[in-house]
């Protein structure tokens, strides 16, 4: 019987079970271990405001390293570039829709001063430079609850991931997605992560090559930025005939300026084209960006 860790959210454990059906149909019998999570525990706080690495994944990291889990699936932009001693990124199941959705109205339809609500710094900072006129708010919570608070008028729009919605079901409500151009996608958003021990070889048969080589060269950028929840870091690689290409942007928090780059190479090499990509970001300006919201 295969243990998986997952947090309880509604997209957590369709997430969770969905790799449960994958393995299971690999005559592998599984069972889900709901695991309350840091992150889970603070609700009234902006999360760029914590400041912790690993808020929705440290517990369930814990359930793997003491025995209580076989696997652990996570939204992998939750997960930090840096994974305790003893654990890897064993499988990237093919990637859902990376980009970012608005629910509610199109942008260019929201009227001036229109309220939009979002709990990502990536998110505000970069509508504030496509929208500087609009209120951007912050909006805690799983999905359904962030949706009933739209219908509910407290905001005229939201933004959320793309995959999220599709996954639950609920990808009608999409107004318009966002071309990465506009709104440069979290590190590894659409993706999942399945976290294991060292040497656990069960769920290899999950792995989508392109979809886990696109996401070590978002990661490349990210641990090369040492970005946590505080700054607006986004990164979106595509792969295609052995390449991979990776636009990345670093912004500053109110949206005054948004530094941006691009770099393709050999999908081999992907996590170093995204270190390699970073310092770039880090010359263009990004290290001023980065100094004043760490200072």
């Amino acid at each position: 019987m295969l243990v998986i860790a997952s947090r309880g959210s509604q997209l957590a454990l369709w997430q969770a079970r969905w790799v449960a059906s994958q393995l299971s149909a690999a005559s592998h019998e599984c069972r889900i271990e709901i695991i309350k999570t840091t992150g889970d525990k603070i609700t009234d706080v902006p999360l760029s405001k914590v400041g912790t690495k690993g808020l929705f994944t440290k517990e369930i990291e814990e359930a793997l390293l003491d025995g209580r889990a076989h696997l652990a699936v996570h939204s992998l932009k939750d997960l930090p570039t840096e994974l305790p001693e003893g654990l890897v990124l064993a499988a990237v199941p093919e990637r859902e829709d990376p980009r970012d959705a608005v629910v509610g109205r199109k942008l260019i339809d929201l009227p001036l001063g229109a309220k939009v609500g979002t709990s990502s710094l990536r998110r505000a900072a970069q509508l504030r430079q496509l929208r500087p006129d609009l209120q951007v708010e912050s909006v805690r919570g799983n999905l359904d609850t962030r949706l009933r608070k739209l219908d509910e008028g407290q905001y005229d729009a939201i933004l959320l991931a793309a995959a999220g919605l599709k996954r639950l079901g609920w990808g009608d409500r999409i107004a318009e997605i966002l071309a990465p151009e506009q709104m440069c996608p979290a590190v590894g958003q659409g993706a999942l992560a399945i976290e294991t021990r060292a040497g656990f070889e069960g769920v290899a048969l999950l792995d989508h090559p392109d979809s886990h080589i696109a996401v070590l060269a978002e990661r490349g950028v990210l641990g090369a930025l040492g970005g946590g929840c505080q700054v607006p870091i986004g990164a979106y690689a595509t792969v295609a005939q052995g390449r991979v290409h990776i636009l990345a942007i670093v912004a500053a928090p109110d949206g005054t300026q948004v530094i941006r780059a691009e770099a393709d190479g050999a999908a081999t090499e992907a996590s170093q084209i995204g270190a390699r990509l970073a310092a770039v970001l880090l010359d263009r300006g990004a290290r001023k960006i980065l100094e004043a919201v760490y200072s």
